[in-house]
């Protein structure tokens, strides 16, 4: 009798119990820390004092074990100064002491990424998402009990709960990181505040006008109310993205050195950049999956021959049916923010090196070079790098959940009897699901191209 009445519960108990051993292993293995362990950030001196070369010189960031350089030890620092020194017919004209323009690299432990600012955020951020996104995976393998009739029987609560709080919980602290007075210029914000309303004017132009004449969604429970507030949502999505595009174009433009210095210290290896060329690629062509001529080229119409026949390629249609079709984009959607996750260390080192560029550009610039800006620039980098390990995971994040949540089996709301029978809602929120996640993808895609654009044609430049 007791085994007949779990039998039904057999999903809920499998989502639950897989809940507690991730948040288990997650907190126990330090999963965000390890995440981040081991990046290089540097450090520049700075002199407070005139009591000799190597009078009062002390780092501007500091290891948090000690004043001094502590259990790490001063083997835990590698000097990059090439600085060579200056001719005597140019040392009688000017004094330049080379220890101050010497910057100190150090690689990242538990004490330093604790330290920093919004780490909490990140470590919430990283447990919400992970756990949501396994057991959005794990219901796909679960089988689909006989009789859900019953109050959570399905299962389903269980990663659909997880899923909109991971959500919730990503956009609440995106926020609160976009709004942050000092993160970001001023300029920048005001650009943010025009680009959402740009964003919110455009998802509503979308969805009214546009689908499915220029764009393959089809809104079919969709109407009224909720299609503004989808429309807030997307351009609060747009003013958030906005204000992380600049500094992956920057991480992105550094990492794959298009400025060919050949800086082994500032470039990232071969394969990262292989990653980072690819995951670029993907998105463009994931974003590109929902316009209609795409669409057309990919989808085979009826009556055309199965297969891929030469006339048919010839002609723009590659020949694979329509729910072949949308399940293949659902999965490019899914490895593009796979392959974001995976260049996010690569990325983010990238952005610790724009400081060693600030620093090496500086020095070069003049026989008396003024260090203070790459010094300042070091610390911000230093002090907001969580900030901007937020920045750079919460769109591929987003978009893995998001897309998770659009692919799930039956009605979402299965397992609550007072809404089950609102079979419309399930279908609202599976397409409001999968078009957030396009959209996320699509603006993220956009505005890192343009950004790169901007580069190459020289209009922008990293200092």
């Amino acid at each position: 009798m007791k085994a007949d009445l779990m039998i039904p519960y057999q999903n809920l108990f499998f989502h639950a119990l897989f809940s507690l051993c991730i948040a288990f292993i997650i907190t126990t293995l330090g999963i965000p820390v390890r995440w981040l362990q081991g990046l290089h950030t540097y450090v520049h001196p700075e002199n407070l004092g005139n009591d000799g070369p190597r009078g009062n010189v002390r780092a501007a960031i500091r290891p948090p074990s000690s004043s001094d350089m502590g259990d790490l030890g001063a083997n835990a620092f590698h000097t990059f100064s090439d600085h060579k020194r200056r001719s005597s017919r140019s040392k009688e004209k000017f004094e330049f002491d080379e220890t101050n323009a010497q910057i100190y690299r150090l690689r990242l432990v538990d004490a330093h990424l604790r330290s920093r600012l919004f780490f909490g955020d990140f470590n919430l951020a990283t447990i919400y998402s992970i756990a949501a996104s396994l057991n959005l995976l794990l219901h796909h393998f679960l089988p689909a009990p006989e009789n859900n009739d019953r109050f959570l029987s399905g299962g389903s609560a269980v990663p659909v709960g997880l899923g909109l709080l991971a959500i919730s919980k990503i956009v609440v602290i995106w926020a609160k990181i976009s709004f942050d007075k000092s993160a970001s210029k001023r300029s920048d914000k005001q650009l943010s505040i025009l680009l959402a309303l740009l964003g919110f004017l455009t998802v509503l132009l979308v969805i009214l006008v546009a689908a499915p004449s220029c764009f393959d969604f089809e809104f079919h429970s969709l109407h009224g109310s909720p299609v503004l507030i989808l429309a807030i949502c997307a351009g609060a999505v747009t003013s958030f993205l906005s204000l992380a595009a600049g500094k992956i174009a920057r991480s992105f433009w550094l990492g794959t050195d298009q400025l060919r210095w050949n800086l082994s210290v500032i470039s990232c290896g071969t394969f990262s950049r292989i990653l980072l060329y690819t995951s670029i690629f993907m998105a463009v062509f994931a974003s590109s999956l929902w316009v209609n001529p795409v669409v057309e080229i990919f989808v085979r119409k009826e009556g055309s021959p199965a297969g891929w026949p030469t006339t048919e390629v010839l002609s723009g249609r590659m020949g694979m049916v329509r729910p072949d079709f949308m399940k293949f984009r659902v999965w490019c959607l899914l490895v593009s923010a796979i392959l974001q996750l995976l260049v996010l260390r690569p990325m983010l080192q990238m952005y610790l090196n724009e400081a060693v560029l600030s620093w090496y550009q500086r020095l070069h610039s003049s026989k008396v070079p003024d260090l203070d800006y790459s010094r300042a620039k070091m610390f911000l980098h230093n002090y907001y790098f969580c900030l901007v390990v937020l920045q750079f995971f919460a769109a591929p994040m987003l978009v893995l959940l998001f897309t998770g949540l659009s692919v799930m089996r039956g009605n979402l709301f299965q397992d609550f009897p007072f809404i089950r029978s609102l079979t419309h809602l399930s279908s609202a929120t599976k397409e409001v699901a999968l078009f957030m996640a396009w959209w996320v993808l699509f603006v993220w895609t956009a505005f890192t191209s343009g950004s790169l654009l901007l580069y190459r044609l020289g209009f922008s430049f990293v200092s």
